[in-house]
């Protein structure tokens, strides 16, 4: 007999709105959290709302850096969503986006003086096999050695950053550089040409939009997508029909690698220009929660990565203008999680009071 004077039942009936329910409260959530933390650094609520939702999109500088800092998201998120209909959880994205971003610099760092125009499509190749490479590594280790890829991933994160500590103070620094930790500057041959004029953003987001086309088609139109949501949510079923885990288990973690080293080539040749001590600023973190907050759905993850890259552009400005902590940003993320996950609960069960027992006077 359970202890609590209550009990937690798997809704069976839906609405066709179930879905947006959870996200849509973990939005208001989060503004309303930005405004009472910005009210308590002494910011007034109307400055709170204007530095981190209105400011990002009103001027054209603005909205650049907000469709800058969306490519990326948008482009791990969708990797790391097939992978979670999966039921494989690929934490790791992080550090598939640094070993591709150090793959994709190879090329502009060795060949510095090339004016060869197909390095920038090299560089992607190259980046592409280098973040899927080292999410192998934990394919390998989930298949063989039957080893949770949660922790795994999670660890070759912090392999990889040093590894880019390593390679930018030693063999890949800017002889050049006045001992700054850093390659050197690419070519503009290995720059992504600039998508608005006098802007940082450039055409990495509408290849992060064809992804999103290409990850809804998989997942809703093919066989083997079907075949992969089949695998996570009936796994006994699924090998009764004959659909191989392991395939599965291969197919998740090495499309999540190679959709975040590709980023992390977009970063280096896009607003970087060069390989740097930070590379990204937590996309690999932060896409899993724009994973989520869009339902693992190709399209609902397209607005998810919106706002998210709206908190990080608003953050930023909130910290120029205000002198706001950018700790802020990692604050509202955490929000934003924890929000959705707890909206999606009671969406997704429901909580009922116990009735109870009559005592034994009563009974008799």
């Amino acid at each position: 007999m359970s202890v609590f004077p209550f009990s937690i039942e798997t809704r069976t009936r839906r609405t066709r709105f179930s879905a947006i329910i959870p996200p849509l409260i973990a939005v208001c959530t989060t503004i309303v959290a930005s405004i009472i933390i910005l009210t308590s650094l002494d910011v007034s609520p109307s400055r709170a709302l204007y530095y981190l939702y209105i400011a990002p999109m009103a001027t054209r500088f603005n909205f650049a850096e907000v469709i800058l800092k969306m490519a990326p998201l948008l482009l791990i998120a969708q990797g790391l969503a097939i992978g979670f209909r999966a039921r494989i959880w690929n934490i790791g994205a992080e550090g598939q986006l640094i070993m591709g971003a150090i793959g994709g610099s190879l090329l502009p760092i060795w060949f510095n003086d090339s004016g060869n125009i197909l390095m920038l499509p090299a560089m992607v190749v190259v980046g592409a096999i280098f973040g899927m490479a080292w999410a192998a590594i934990a394919a390998v280790l989930r298949v063989r050695m039957n080893a949770n890829e949660i922790l795994v991933t999670l660890m070759l994160n912090s392999i990889a950053l040093q590894v880019l500590y390593y390679l930018i103070s030693g063999p890949l620094r800017d002889p050049f550089g006045f001992n700054f930790p850093q390659s050197a500057l690419f070519p503009d041959v290995a720059m992504l040409p600039v998508l608005l004029a006098n802007t940082r953003a450039n055409i990495s987001i509408f290849f992060a939009v064809l992804v999103t086309l290409l990850a809804w088609f998989f997942m809703q139109r093919s066989f083997p997508g079907y075949r992969l949501q089949v695998g996570g949510s009936a796994p006994d079923a699924a090998r009764y029909a004959g659909f191989g885990e392991k395939q599965a288990i291969w197919v998740s973690l090495l499309v999540g690698g190679t959709c975040a080293g590709i980023a992390g080539v977009f970063e280096v040749a896009g607003p970087l220009g060069q390989l740097q001590r930070v590379v990204t600023p937590g996309y690999g973190f932060a896409a899993i929660i724009v994973a989520f907050l869009g339902g693992l759905n190709a399209l609902g993850i397209l607005a998810a990565a919106f706002f998210m890259a709206l908190i990080y552009v608003g953050g930023d400005i909130a910290q120029t203008s205000a002198k706001v902590p950018y700790s802020v940003n990692t604050v509202l993320q955490g929000v934003l999680l924890v929000s959705y996950i707890a909206s999606r609960v009671f969406s997704d069960y429901r909580v009922q009071l116990r009735k109870p027992a009559p005592n034994r006077q009563e009974r008799v």
